[in-house]
Parts: C-alpha cells; structure tokens; sequence
C-alpha cells in the first residue's frame, strides 16, 4: 500500500507539478519554472534589501524547509506490506493485491480535482492539515484497523494526502519573493528527497541492525506524523493563491474581462441570467481553457504531455504494486530480512542524480525528443520483465532502482518543455489536467488487471502485462522517432534544421516577440501619419 505507492516519488510529479501530484511525489513547484510569458515579471523583481527582512526571510526558509522534512519522515512506509501479510495482520497476497490496492486509484481519481480546488480557494494551509490529519488516520488504521475494509479506508485517507501533495509545491511560493522563487525551489525540493532518503534509511536501520517489529515501527512512524501535524498548525496563511482570491485582474486579460470587472457607462445592464452567463464566460477558468485549447497545437507541447500521462500511469501501477512482487519473490517471516527501507532509500537517491543530470543534456530537441523518449522507456521495460522473471530478491530490487531512476530522468526534461512556453497558471493546469487523464488511465487499467470484478491477476501476472504496456509504448515512439528521421533525411542530410526547431519554446517565443517590436519600428511613422490625418490623440492599441 504506502509500500507499494513509493509515491514517496517526489519530484516535478507531483505539482499539477507539481500541479496535480506531482505526481511522483512528484516536487519542485511551478514558481521555480520561468515561463516566457512571464520573463518580464520574473526578471522585474530585484532581492529586497537587507536587515529585519533579510533575517525573517531566513527564518521562512528554514520553517518550510523542517516541515518539508518532518513531513516525509515516515520510516514504516516501506515495510507495509511485509507487515500486512506477516503474522500480525495476517492478510492474504490476493486480498491485498485484489482487494485493498486497488482502492487506492479509485479514491485518489475521486478526490483529485476536489482537493486541487480546495488547495487554491482556501489558501494551502487548511489542505495541508488536511494531510496532516490524514497521514495520521492511515497509521491509526494500520495499527488498529483488523479487516479488509478498515485497510480500504486506509487507502482512501492516503489517497489524500497524496492529492494534498500540490498544497506544499504550491505554498512555499505563495510566500517568498518572486526573486528567491529559484533558490526556494531548490531548498524546497532538497529538504523533500532529503526527508524521503533520511525516512528510508532510518526505516531500514531500525528493522535490519535495531531488529524492531513492524508495529513498533509504526507506532514511530505514527509519533513522526503527528509532530509535523504540530508543525503544520505554525504555518503562515497567505494573502492569494493562484486562481481564486486574485487582488488584481490577470496578466493581459481581455477587455471584456475588463469590462466585467469595471462595467463603463455605456455598457448595456444585462439580466441576472446574462450577468451569470458572463460572468462565467468570462471567468479567469475559462479564459485558461481557451489559451489551453489554442497551446495543444504545439507538437513538443504534445508529445511530452502525452508522454506524462501514458508513461506515468504505467510507473505508478509498478510503484503501488512493486512491494507485492518483491514479498512474492523472498518470502520470509524474518523481518531483518527485508530491505524494502535500503531500496527505496537508494532508488529515491538516483532518482535526484538523475534529475540533476537531465538539466545538462543539450541535444536537438525537437529531433531527438522521440528517440530518448522510446530508448528509456524499452529499457523500462526490460527492467520490467527482469523484476517479475528473476527469483533472486537482490536483482529484483536493482532493477526497480534502476526502473524508478530512468523516469526521474525523464520527469524535468518534460517538466520544461511543457512550461517553458507558458504562463504559470496555464503551466498549472495543463500539468493538472495531465495528471487527472494519468490518474483517469491508471484506474481504468486498475479495473480492468486488479479488479475482483475484472480480471483478477496475480501480482506477477500483472507485472507481465505492464510490461507489455511500455513494450508497445517504446514501439509507438521509436516508430516515431524513425518517421522523423525520415523526414529529415529527405530534407537533405547536410541541410540544417529550420531555426525554429533548435529553439526552446521560451526562446522562439522571445525571437517572436522581438521581431514584432522591429517590425513596429519600422510600421511607426506610417501609424502616426495615420493618427494625425484622423485627428486622434493617445496612442494606438497594438495587439
């Protein structure tokens, strides 16, 4: 459950980055990410000054950065399953495979939307206690709960808190200014891994060298969750949030936003039905639809959040079930013997090698892309294949490792390319509404593999058909990857690629920008001209 979740997966998953879950997790949250559309506003703000602002500054990182700690020390996660099918909850492999895990996406699809909207209209810190709150039923469950349906309960309280990822991503940028959002990024996400690291190893320690019951364990873990349901009450409550309790209209809203805002004089009084009907035509929500409409036509934009929902899915379904697997693979009653804690304390540290490193890869993008997409999923899976083939617990475990750092890898090279190019609200929802089609794909599949009323697999059959899932993904992108190449080798080897598929989105959309402002320069004569024969005075709107 929380075993199989390692949903400890943190990273840009997790946001609708971060925004929905982000997933894994995932998180550095959407203020560390510098949107073209908004270069003007990010690169505006200079350091405040020294002195009394300077020390709470400090203090304010510090605070959020403990309670990003505190909140990930959960050292008996690792070990839930060993401790359901162990003598002490005494749960059968199929009642928790078939059962008690696929509750899990059903709930986290039910409360995902709900608890984003939460997040946002009452300011993160009230879903932050949420999490909080929730975190510890699970445990309470865990410790008390005797019956299947008290362990379905359990997965519906941390389906939750997994929702309620997006409220911390989200928070610790509400609260700084927007000149430290970088640097807030960074310490953010480190106190996070480090937190999942430290909760991992101690876990391990306390079980292999401490030689402690899994209860006992739990009950450490439940003493953890409750002091960082004590931090969460110190909390600051900001002023705004991203889409409701907005002090000032959008960045470039529309004139009739405008107008709805500040109606003129000669604006006709439009019924209580028109006003309703405007008022949501016009909404900030509505207007983000649209600009989100028109942006899908981008084919980076496409392809990678196609990627983030097909491939996401298929690493949660791995990462829910993969400490079934590996209790099927080395069946033991010897608690000292399972190194679940050293696993998931050594994939979550590749996991942040591999995320740095992907900020160095400089290659052609818009040419490569599908390749390194299809290369890293084939190799998923074959690691895949490798954990539900091998009998040897030691390879089985490499092999998730190996598996969850390849998507690491992959999870901040899509993380830019789609937000690059966009606002930070529209970067949040398209994020969210990847995340909702990953969890919406996820349960179905779920349904369908897991379900009693479906077909009702075993964990190894499963993981064959999950492996069978990112086979045929790999065939689609390097298929793919191939008609590119095709493309451009008929375009001529020796001839380059046009300028434009070089180029960031955020940096096309920069030269776009700059050759307007010429052209502008070069049309201004000709527009005052124009001005003065008509007789107007004020400037002229330019779109």
């Amino acid at each position: 459950m929380s075993a199989w979740r390692g949903p400890r997966s943190v990273g840009y998953q997790g946001s609708w980055v971060c925004c929905l879950q982000c997933p894994p997790g995932l998180s550095v949250g959407l203020g560390s990410m510098v949107p073209s559309s908004q270069v003007a506003e990010k690169e505006a703000p200079e350091e405040p000054g020294p002195g009394c602002e300077l020390q709470s500054w400090r203090c304010l990182v510090f605070y959020l950065c403990f309670y990003g700690f505190m909140a990930q020390m959960r050292p008996g996660e690792s070990f839930i399953t060993p401790y359901l099918l162990g003598p002490e909850k005494n749960f059968t492999p199929e009642q928790v495979t078939n059962e008690v895990v696929p509750v899990l996406p059903y709930s986290y699809l039910a409360v995902l939307v709900p608890v984003f909207l939460l997040t946002d209209y009452l300011r993160y810190k009230p879903v932050l206690l949420l999490q909080g709150l929730s975190f510890v039923c699970v445990w309470l469950l865990l410790l008390l709960g005797h019956s299947v349906w008290h362990m379905q309960l359990m997965e519906v309280f941390f389906s939750i808190t997994m929702a309620a990822r997006i409220a911390y991503s989200s928070y610790i940028f509400s609260l700084v200014h927007p000149a430290r959002y970088q640097r807030m990024a960074s310490y953010s996400r480190t106190a996070v891994l480090l937190g999942v690291f430290t909760s991992s190893v101690l876990g391990q320690l306390l079980v292999t060298v401490g030689q402690m019951s899994f209860s006992t364990l739990n009950c450490i873990t439940l003493a953890f969750l409750a002091f960082s349901l004590v931090l969460a009450l110190f909390l600051k409550r900001p002023k705004r949030s991203l889409f409701f309790n907005r002090s000032a209209p959008a960045h470039g809203a529309s004139p009739r936003e405008l107008d709805q805002m500040h109606p003129s004089p000669d604006q006709p009084v439009r019924g209580k039905l028109g006003r309703v009907l405007g008022a949501c035509r016009d909404s900030f929500l509505v207007h983000m639809l649209q600009e989100l409409l028109s942006s899908v036509r981008r084919p980076q934009l496409r392809l990678w959040s196609l990627w983030w929902i097909f491939n996401s899915a298929g690493y949660y379904l791995i990462v829910y079930y993969v400490h079934i697997l590996w209790n099927v693979v080395h069946p033991t009653k010897d608690s000292t013997q399972v190194y679940n804690g050293a696993a998931d304390a050594a994939s979550t540290l590749l996991g942040a090698i591999t995320s740095f490193a992907a900020g160095f890869v400089s290659i052609r993008w818009a040419l490569w892309s599908k390749a390194v997409i299809a290369s890293v999923t084939a190799t998923q899976a074959g690691l895949i294949f490798l954990m539900y083939s091998t009998h040897n617990i030691w390879l089985c475990y490499a092999a998730f490792v190996l598996f969850r750092g390849a998507y690491q890898f992959l999870v901040p090279i899509a993380t830019f390319h789609i937000a690059s190019s966009l606002s930070k609200e529209l970067c949040a929802l398209v994020f969210g509404v990847n995340t909702f089609l990953a969890t919406i794909l996820k349960t179905s599949i779920t349904l369908v593999v897991s379900n009693k009323r479906g077909l009702h697999l075993s964990v190894n059959c499963q993981f064959h058909i999950y492996f069978v899932y990112f086979l045929v993904l790999s065939i689609i992108y390097f298929s793919g990857a191939a008609l590119d190449g095709l493309r451009h080798f008929q375009r001529g080897c020796h001839q380059p690629l046009p300028l434009q598929e070089l180029r960031s989105p955020s940096e096309e959309k920069a030269v776009q920008a700059q050759s307007i402002q010429q052209d502008q320069g070069l049309l201004q004569p000709l527009e005052d001209s124009t001005e003065d024969s008509l007789g107007t005075s004020g400037p002229v709107a330019k779109a």
